[in-house]
């Protein structure tokens, strides 16, 4: 039986998968792109909670992935987008750390694989968690 901690986590990434896409629908494609990272990160650290009994507390995604890449099947095309993925967890919000206004310069393409990559995550999590 896993962890009420662990399902909070990843429903808790499910939920901020679900605002990700709110927002891509909304046009809000920098902002879709940051909910998109912390779904891939809470899902992350659900499996690392199960698994290795802690809450890691970085926001990188690929070393997140590197606690748990052994459990996990991410597809080849989800790892690799991983650091971009990742950087959108500053770059996504702040003004001039990477973008000048990521609010006008993340578009519907950056949005679209940000969500992408992060179903690949959520799906790879939840495969291994059911």
């Amino acid at each position: 039986m896993i962890r009420s901690d662990v399902l909070d986590w990843l429903e808790e990434a499910k939920e901020e998968y679900a605002t990700a896409l709110h927002l891509f629908n909304a046009g809000r494609f920098g902002h879709a792109c940051f909910h998109a990272q912390q779904a891939a990160e809470k899902a992350l650290k659900a499996s690392i909670i199960l698994y290795k009994r802690l809450i890691p507390r970085s926001h990188d995604l690929v070393e997140l992935d590197n606690e748990v890449k052994e459990l996990l099947d991410l597809a080849e095309d989800v790892e690799a987008g991983l650091p971009e993925l990742s950087a959108y967890y500053t770059q996504a919000r702040y003004p001039n750390a990477g973008l000048r206004r990521p609010s006008v310069e993340i578009g519907k393409e950056q949005a679209r694989r940000a969500l992408k990559l992060a179903e690949g995550i959520l799906n790879a999590v939840a495969r291994v968690l059911t």
